[in-house]
């Protein structure tokens, strides 16, 4: 659905008229088109250590533009924080306040990134407190930033480095187009694993991948979004959706498979259409998933059972299938839709929210077992997307619900489709049991 209202605040007239006015002044969001460039203007590196260097050195052999030290009223790109030797809340103030006197030189859409590590990876206090505190540093920061600009962090595990694979995966999302409606977030890398792709235009070249749901909305836009990265699709759907289905198979130039995702037998039927029709099986995106809303005070046994079963039971039985087959064994990728519901809760929801919880409780636990083949599994938590869904909302509160984030707009089913495609490729190998927001960081709930 188009956001009438941010199309007429992004320019001209419109934008003068809301500045005057005090109303949200959403801009227009870069978002991925092939072949542009990874961020537009100089990106600022910052940082002491020798995991400053090495990122910088990398960055340059990407072909950016980088900068060691501000140049005073230079328009930036992005800025990168480095933080991996923090030793005490200290530490913060020097980088942090040196980073400081850049953020207004800024430019629209551009990117704030910082790169730290785990506090749970340190028994020392201080350090904990130090690393922690970069959290509670970059929400708050992506809340200030303005004019499409984002702010999301990497954290590096005691495996990663900050020229680890996915650490480098990470950050080329971020500083990218395909993170437009990602803000306030991060990703924990926890291991060299991952390997970069030798053509970034086709991260996904040579993999098969099933998307379930795959029919309409943000389903459909997974399945073009992981063709246009260069995998084959399988798309699963109900045979009630099968025309809708089919058009999706046939846009992407995959096979479609109808099949109720409940049914006991779903997961090895899934292995054998992709083995037969294609092959290999590579990737699974849990995307197939329903809502049945209600006051918990007048909710039914049936309500209850069919979100649960088909959110987060089929995707338990599905996986159970997966890690047990033969077939799925060479670097294998899970991707579960999530929402933030399952996170912060919302009224009417308790069986969905309870069932997409669950969801993140299940890519947790099974990050350790699919790790033995060399695999990962990670979560997407959607916020307000502009869907068929939300557009049934009542235009007062979808506006409000659309204007309290950051961007302070929608998202598009395409943003939930550029992470799961990342999440999904070899770049993020070092990335498992994570979940991410795509959310335009909600300024309420948790």
């Amino acid at each position: 659905m188009t956001d009438k209202y941010t199309q007429l605040v992004s320019r001209g007239l419109g934008k003068d008229i809301a500045r005057k006015l005090g109303l949200p002044q959403p801009v227009e969001l870069r978002r991925h088109k092939p072949g542009q460039p990874l961020i537009d203007g100089p990106v600022l590196v910052q940082g002491t250590g020798t995991g400053a260097e090495d990122l910088a050195s990398t960055l340059l052999s990407w072909n950016l533009d980088v900068r060691r030290h501000a140049v005073p009223k230079e328009r930036l790109g992005a800025i990168i924080l480095v933080l991996d030797g923090l030793t005490g809340p200290e530490d913060l103030e020097k980088p942090v306040l040196t980073a400081a006197t850049s953020l207004r030189d800024l430019a629209p859409n551009s990117r704030v990134i910082t790169v730290s590590r785990a506090a749970s990876d340190t028994t020392d206090p201080a350090v904990a407190a130090a690393r922690q505190g970069v959290d509670g540093l970059l929400r708050s920061l992506a809340k200030e930033l303005r004019a499409g600009a984002t702010g999301n962090g990497i954290i590096l595990g005691n495996g990663a480095g900050t020229t680890s694979p996915s650490s480098l995966g990470a950050l080329r999302f971020f500083l990218s187009g395909r993170s437009a409606f990602v803000d306030g977030q991060f990703l924990t890398v926890g291991s060299g694993a991952g390997q970069l792709p030798a053509d970034v235009e086709k991260p996904l070249a040579g993999k098969v991948a099933v998307v379930t749901g795959a029919a309409r909305g943000i389903g459909a836009a997974i399945a073009r979004t992981l063709h246009r990265d260069g995998a084959t699709l399988v798309v699963v759907d109900i045979p009630a959706a099968g025309d809708h289905l089919a058009k999706v198979a046939n846009d992407v130039r995959g096979t479609a498979l109808q099949l109720d995702i409940s049914r006991a037998d779903a997961g090895q039927r899934i292995i054998e259409h992709a083995v037969q029709r294609h092959g290999r099986l590579d990737i699974v995106i849990h995307n197939a998933g329903i809502t049945r809303d209600k006051l918990l005070a007048n909710m039914d046994q049936g309500r209850w059972n069919s979100v649960i079963n088909v959110n987060i039971a089929a995707q338990l039985r599905i996986n159970d299938a997966l890690l047990a087959s033969e077939h799925f064994r060479n670097s294998p990728r899970i991707v579960s839709v999530a929402s933030t519901s399952g996170i912060a809760g919302n009224r009417g929801q308790t069986n969905y929210a309870a069932s997409k919880g669950g969801v993140m409780g299940m890519v947790r636990s099974t990050a350790p077992l699919i790790a033995v083949h060399g695999g990962s599994i990670n979560a997407v938590a959607p916020g307000f997307i502009e869907t068929e869904m939300t557009a049934r909302i009542p235009f007062a509160t979808r506006e409000v619900a659309r204007r309290l984030n950051s961007l302070q707009q929608g998202g598009q089913p395409g943003d939930v489709a550029e992470a799961i495609a990342f999440l999904a490729s070899d770049a993020a190998g070092g990335i498992s049991g994570d979940v991410l927001r795509v959310c335009g960081q909600n300024l309420v709930g948790a």
